[in-house]
């Protein structure tokens, strides 16, 4: 994920490389979280199964294999029933949020699906936040807002 312009200063200057470290070098190019490989395309389901082609079985968002009852298989023709397509790109997340902390054991590599997942609850409150300081900036300079 790109790194916002107002944020490029929380990051050293060897961001791209201590990234790729982690991704390539650490993780051997698949997430940490699900084990989705780096720039392969996945067939996946809604509720976060996917096809891994290696294996050629079903795995759940945690990278465990299914055992139960599994859908087609994604490479037969045919109807695809709810399988979409990700083209799967990996990113170094900060597990504690803190992008001046840049210890191994605080960072992961991550696809995008677990990325937002493990970011939910900060978006979610950096949302709130955007929403307050934009009334506050609207009461400021044009009055209060109206509905």
């Amino acid at each position: 994920m790109p790194i916002r312009r107002e944020d490029r200063h929380f990051y050293p200057i060897d961001w791209r490389e201590l990234s790729a470290a982690i991704r390539f070098n650490r993780a051997k190019g698949r997430c940490e979280r699900c084990g989705r490989p780096h720039g392969q395309l996945v067939y996946h389901l809604s509720d976060g199964r996917w096809f891994d082609n290696t294996a050629g079985r079903w795995r759940d968002n945690r990278g465990r294999l299914v055992r139960t009852k599994t859908p087609p298989d994604p490479r037969v023709s045919g109807d695809e029933g709810g399988i979409a397509q990700t083209f799967v790109r990996l990113a170094c997340a900060h597990l504690d949020q803190n992008t001046a902390n840049n210890a191994d054991n605080n960072l992961a590599a991550f696809c995008q699906r677990c990325h937002l997942d493990h970011d939910r609850p900060w978006n979610i409150e950096k949302r709130r936040l955007t929403v307050l300081l934009r009334r506050a900036l609207g009461d400021l300079f044009t009055g209060p807002y109206r509905r």
